[in-house]
């Protein structure tokens, strides 16, 4: 089964299973497909996470995000009086980090996979030099950012049919990206990060004022990293570990969480949305002290991830009143430091499973196409702090732990997650999920989790029901708009909650399969938000 966001991709990555290819062989074929078909999120150019369940029940996760370039510096972003540069980390050169997807994707088929890099990437290679039909889903993402993409002469070259955006029935063919894709075919990852498309990218950065090097494309690795693991009710929840934020905060979450009977408030009831809103609130508090680069900082997990602190932190909590987020935290996780934007799911017939999500950030990343390369420039660096207390893209604020710093990762929300359900002596794969959605996919996935193991709810149906979210500042409950009642709505005012009506299409589009072992039957979901689609053999 095959859970992703663009039908193309989801069935090229069905080919490869139904051809004795396993998950890791899906995924990176899937990757690369959905760096031709899926623009606004599919990449090259940027990085991300990917979790690995082996046949064996070995569990690992490969840590591909994006580094900042040796030039970066703390203060990178800020003019002459301290305050940040308008778009500066965002619709630049000097927006990109150095990209992690080759190289992550290449890990995984070395470690994991069956099939040669070349045979994975030519369905890829195939797409892009002979074209493919525009859907519906590029048609909105090039409306919805039109005005800051169409900028970039870059990225009209290669979007823009004449001078308008590309349609739905459009033909697209990208030849600059077919012959990198070709490049990497016969000259594997060392061809991206030594070889020409490196020193043709080190060429673009200096003569635009970026600031990633040769040297930066080669020394860039991936990290094999252990996932971090939880535990709720009778399951055991797996998620990515810092340099993302996303499992740390899920986890959290669901230690908070766990205390409450949440049947009884019922789901989507004003109790049940101001309860889970509070949980979510203090989490964000922590995201913002706590969390960054481990190799960069002390991240101090075993205390937030640990019962007894998730604990601490509701002590203050009123079922009838909202924290202020001035009174929500960070906590002080250290007392209890004990000896802790797209997706796709694929489970394979032997028991592998993977869940990746990858990104370039914003939709269609900086608007900068690579010159002569063909693939989009991510604008990550604008996931550091850029300055304490000042919110980024998705209104996050950080701290000195996620400042600048050359070859620092920068943190992320990505939460990649595998569920798995005790069966005797074994810990077996029950759920696959993930979603796009910057600062909501850790609070996306939360929801669609307790959908399932607290209210019994069935895959699609789980995947598809509104959300809410809170990230402590802006001390907000932003509710997806036309998913709840009037009276929910008052109730949460009465509490003392601020509300935000959230577009639909901006939260999240969650990529899922259920593995159902007594009927023996895999159900994929994907979600009504977006245009992906879920594909079986």
């Amino acid at each position: 089964m095959v859970a992703g966001p663009a039908r193309i991709a989801v069935e090229e990555a069905v080919s490869v299973l139904r051809q004795g290819g396993n998950a890791v062989d899906a995924a990176v074929t899937m990757a690369f497909v959905l760096a031709v078909t899926h623009p606004q999120a599919g990449n090259l150019g940027g990085g991300g996470y990917m979790l690995i369940r082996s046949a064996s029940g070995d569990l690992t996760v490969i840590d591909y995000r994006e580094t900042a370039p040796a030039a970066a510096s703390r203060d990178m972003f800020l003019d002459e009086k301290g305050d940040v540069i308008p778009r500066l980390s965002l619709d630049t050169h000097r927006a990109a980090g150095v990209p992690g997807t080759v190289a992550g994707m290449a890990l995984a088929l070395e470690t994991h996979g069956t099939r040669s890099f070349a045979t994975v990437l030519s369905p890829a290679i195939r797409l892009a030099r002979e074209g493919f039909r525009a859907d519906r889903g590029l048609e909105e993402a090039l409306d919805s950012e039109l005005e800051r993409v169409a900028k970039s002469a870059s990225f009209r070259r290669s979007f823009f049919k004449g001078t308008a955006p590309l349609r739905e029935g459009d033909l697209l063919v990208q030849e600059d990206l077919a012959r990198t894709l070709e490049t990497l075919s016969y000259g594997g990852p060392a061809a991206f990060y030594k070889g020409r498309i490196a020193r043709d990218l080190a060429a673009d950065m200096k003569a635009n004022g970026g600031l990633i090097t040769a040297e930066d494309l080669a020394s860039y690795k991936p990290i094999v990293r252990a996932p971090l693991t939880g535990a709720y009710r009778s399951f055991h929840v797996v998620s990515a570990p810092p340099s993302s934020s996303g499992g740390a905060i899920l986890l959290q979450i669901l230690n908070m969480l766990e205390p409450f009977d949440l049947r009884l408030l019922g789901h989507n009831s004003s109790a049940y949305i101001h309860l889970v809103s509070e949980a979510m609130k203090r989490a964000f508090a922590d995201r913002s002290r706590w969390l960054g680069d481990p190799e960069f900082i002390q991240v101090p997990l075993k205390g937030l991830l640990a019962r007894d602190y998730g604990a601490s932190l509701m002590k203050g909590f009123d079922p009838d009143r909202a924290t202020p987020a001035s009174g929500a935290g960070p906590g002080d996780p250290t007392r209890f430091e004990k000896d802790q934007t797209t997706h796709f799911s694929i489970v394979d017939a032997g028991g592998m499973v993977v869940s990746n999500t990858y990104t370039l950030n914003d939709s269609f990343g900086s608007g900068i196409v690579a010159s002569g390369l063909g693939f989009l420039l991510n604008n990550e660096m604008d996931d550091f702090s850029l300055k304490p207390g000042v919110p980024n893209l998705y209104g996050l604020v950080g701290s000195e732990a996620n400042s600048v710093a050359a070859g620092k990762r920068m943190l992320s929300s990505m939460a990649p997650t595998i569920v798995l359900r005790q069966e005797g002596s074994r810990a077996l794969p029950f759920l696959v999920l993930g979603t796009p959605g910057g600062s909501g996919i850790p609070t996306a996935v939360l929801q669609v989790l307790l959908n399932i193991l607290e209210f019994d709810m069935e895959l699609q149906e789980a995947v598809d029901a509104p959300r809410f979210h809170h990230q402590w500042l802006p001390d907000q409950i932003r509710l997806e708009a036309g998913g709840f009642a009037a009276d929910v709505q008052e109730a949460l005012r009465k509490r003392g909650h601020s509300l935000a009506q959230k577009d639909s299409r901006v939260t999240g589009d969650v990529q899922a399969i259920l593995v159902d072992r007594k009927a023996q039957w895999l159900f994929g979901a994907s979600d009504a938000r977006g245009h992906g689609v879920a594909r079986g053999h």
